[in-house]
C-alpha cells in the first residue's frame, strides 16, 4: 500500500459516524475533485493484473470505482447488486454485517466459466462484502484472484480475510486505528 497522501487528504473524516468511536472516512469528497478522482483511477488502474477480464462492483460506491476502472481498461463491467435490483435470473450470496445480515445479486450468465474478474469497491473494513462478492463470482463460475480499493482499514482485518482466500489485495490508502 503506497502511502498517496495527496489522495489521502481528500477524504473527509467524520467522527463518530455512525455510531460513537468510528471515524467514518467519506470518499464522496475526493470524488468531488476532478483531479483526485483522475488519480485514483489512474493509480488503481496500474495496479491491474494484465489478464484480467472483467471488473466488477459491489453498489453502491463500487460502481464508480468499477465503471471508471472497466473504461480506462476497455473491459466490461459487472455490477454486484442489493436484492430486488436484478429484473432476470439471478444468484445471491448471503453475508453478516456488524448488526444483522445482508445479501448481494448477480445475474446468471453475466460471468463466463473460468472469466478472472477483478473485484472492486472504495472501502474495505471488515470484509464481509468483498468476500461475499468472491463468493457470488465464483458460484457464476469465475475467478477472483486480485481485488482492489481506495481505502484499507487494516485494523478491522478485512484485506488480511481475503488474502486468507488467496485473493491479492492492494488499496491506494490506509487509515489505522479505525
Amino acid at each position: 500500500m503506497n502511502s498517496n497522501a495527496d489522495l489521502a487528504a481528500l477524504i473527509r473524516n467524520i467522527p463518530d459516524y455512525p455510531k460513537p468511536g468510528i471515524m467514518f472516512r467519506d470518499v464522496s469528497s475526493l470524488l468531488l475533485d476532478a483531479e483526485g478522482y483522475r488519480m485514483t483511477i489512474d493509480r488503481l488502474a496500474a495496479l491491474v493484473d494484465p489478464d484480467t477480464q472483467l471488473v466488477a462492483g459491489i453498489e453502491a460506491r463500487g460502481f464508480i470505482v468499477a465503471s471508471a476502472l472497466a473504461y480506462v481498461l476497455g473491459l466490461g463491467q459487472l455490477m454486484l447488486r442489493k436484492p430486488g435490483k436484478l429484473p432476470g435470473e439471478k444468484i445471491g450470496t448471503d453475508y453478516t454485517l456488524e448488526y444483522g445480515t445482508d445479501r448481494i445479486e448477480m445475474h446468471v450468465g453475466h460471468v463466463q466459466p473460468d472469466q478472472k474478474v477483478l473485484l472492486v469497491d472504495d472501502l474495505i473494513a471488515t470484509g464481509g462484502t468483498a468476500l461475499a462478492g468472491v463468493d457470488l463470482i465464483q458460484q457464476g463460475g469465475g475467478r477472483v484472484e486480485q481485488a482492489l480499493f481506495i481505502v484499507d482499514l487494516p485494523d478491522l482485518g478485512g484485506a488480511a480475510k481475503l488474502r486468507a482466500q488467496g485473493v491479492r489485495v492492494a488499496s491506494l490508502i490506509g487509515f489505522d486505528g479505525d
